[in-house]
């Protein structure tokens, strides 16, 4: 180790380099644009993996007789894997490093969505998609590793426009249902949603280990290796002297205890409840989507029978459902730009606190779906995507920004663990409880949005102008 730690970068003196200092002189190149393009993919493989679970549902519903509840168990137990694993994939990433432990993640989840289209009955596909959802907990990893390689001043863009591939995920999704599901049905569509997992898994291997990893685990050599590797690709010389650990990753990381310190106690708390209410809406908004697209006026009778019936309604999408799915998957993009505006005009706080009161009041108007044409109800949804994801996306920015370096990573993982719990709970609202009353469905959804805008406004520190350091980032 001590013989590494002396190693000499063309013996250049007594100079030295951190991979920070080294990353941020050879700039955003050619390297870093393929490690957006792989970054984004595990965005996408995301994105994906969760919108197929709005899709799945009604056929399912039909075809195998599955109740309400079972559809929402659908979804809960792929939520419920990617919470669970977080700290498997963490303490993998730890020991292995985030190349195998990237390259393990792609193997599986591949293995399991691909039998998940061969699934014989309703409690096969429930453990397959657990399967699946404990392998998508590692996709973190990722991002954690893109964020080392990119520059100081390109960190916080880059991260945030990694949503645009998530938007792109669900958009593909859609587009490929809406080819696939009319004729094939759903087994043919979760084969082909498995093409971008193949791709995942065969670049795995041109993947740089975590030069992080490498340093603190006695592996200068490799480290060195892999900050030339960057140097030749972006056509740039690294600095001249020796690679030495940054200070960042010498001193203790943070734990839980630390979060909920006296200092951070009332921001930790308050965060955890926005990005909580945050998830529960945003996929409730996700799965409600193709819910209510059959709740026009001449159906709003059979909607209040209380009565359970397994196709009391024409279960299976149309043609016309999946192109109005695509528009309201669509609400992303400009979702994500619009708050990227706002954040740095108005400021973090303000800009979630407006966009979820907006929200909050576009989802009461959803309350009277069944008098809704469906023009109205496209673009009522639409809208409320939107917002919601810039909430998400402003949480995003926010979140990394409020905590200290040494807090930073497990603040964020905490509220990415309320995330998680606010997108369980969501099915049983989204999918049961609004076909038992709509408009009680969107009062709980508004009023979580509220209390989740008097929480942004409650929050003790705004960051607009706040310098934020080794940012890490974690998936929805």
């Amino acid at each position: 180790m001590d013989n590494l730690l002396k190693l000499i970068y063309k013996g250049a003196g007594d100079y030295t380099f951190t991979v920070v200092q080294a990353i941020n002189a050879l700039g955003f190149g050619k390297f870093q644009v393929k490690l957006s393009l792989f970054t984004g993919l595990c965005w996408m493989v995301d994105s994906m993996e969760i919108t197929i679970l709005s899709i799945l549902s009604p056929s399912l519903h039909c075809d195998w007789g599955i109740t309400r509840y079972q559809q929402a168990l659908t979804t809960t137990v792929v939520f419920l894997g990617m919470m669970l694993s977080s700290t498997f994939w963490s303490n993998l990433s730890d020991r292995y490093g985030s190349k195998q432990s990237l390259t393990l993640c792609a193997i599986l989840l591949l293995y399991y969505a691909l039998l998940s289209a061969f699934a014989p009955n309703f409690l096969w596909i429930l453990l397959l998609r657990g399967l699946v959802g404990f392998a998508i907990g590692c996709v973190p990893q990722s991002v954690t590793l893109y964020a080392e390689f990119l520059p100081a001043k390109q960190r916080a863009k880059c991260v945030i426009l990694l949503d645009c591939f998530w938007a792109l995920g669900a958009c593909f999704e859609v587009a490929i249902a809406l080819v696939i599901m009319p004729t094939f049905g759903w087994r043919w569509l979760l084969i082909l949603s498995t093409i971008p997992l193949l791709v995942f898994a065969i670049i795995t291997p041109w993947l740089p280990e975590s030069t992080v990893f490498d340093i603190t685990s006695g592996r200068m050599d490799k480290a060195v290796s892999t900050l030339e590797r960057v140097a030749r690709e972006n056509k740039k010389p690294l600095p001249p002297g020796r690679l030495v650990m940054d200070r960042f990753y010498q001193i203790n990381h943070g734990k839980l205890k630390d979060v909920l310190s006296k200092e951070m106690c009332r921001t930790s708390t308050l965060l955890w409840l926005v990005w909580m209410s945050t998830a529960f809406c945003y996929y409730g908004v996700v799965l409600m989507t193709t819910e209510l697209f059959h709740t026009s006026s001449e159906q709003c009778s059979l909607w209040e029978n209380k009565k359970e019936d397994t196709c009391q309604l024409d279960c299976r999408l149309e043609r016309s459902d999946y192109i109005d799915l695509l528009w309201t998957t669509l609400a992303e993009f400009p979702g994500i730009f619009s708050t990227i505006f706002a954040i740095e005009k108005i400021g973090r706080r303000k800009t979630m606190a407006f966009q979820l009161i907006m929200f909050a009041m576009l989802i009461c108007f959803l309350g009277r779906a069944c008098l809704l044409n469906r023009a109205a109800l496209t673009l009522a949804i639409f809208l409320a995507r939107g917002l919601i994801a810039g909430v998400f996306q402003a949480a995003y920015v926010y979140t990394p920004e409020v905590y200290p370096s040494h807090l930073r990573s497990i603040g964020v993982s905490t509220c990415s663990a309320m995330a998680r719990i606010g997108a369980m709970v969501t099915p049983y609202i989204a999918q049961v409880f609004l076909q038992w009353s709509i408009t009680g469905a969107m009062a709980i959804y508004a009023a979580t949005a509220l209390c989740a805008a008097i929480a942004t406004l409650a929050l003790p520190v705004e960051t607009k102008n706040h310098t934020s350091n080794d940012t890490t980032q974690e998936t929805r």
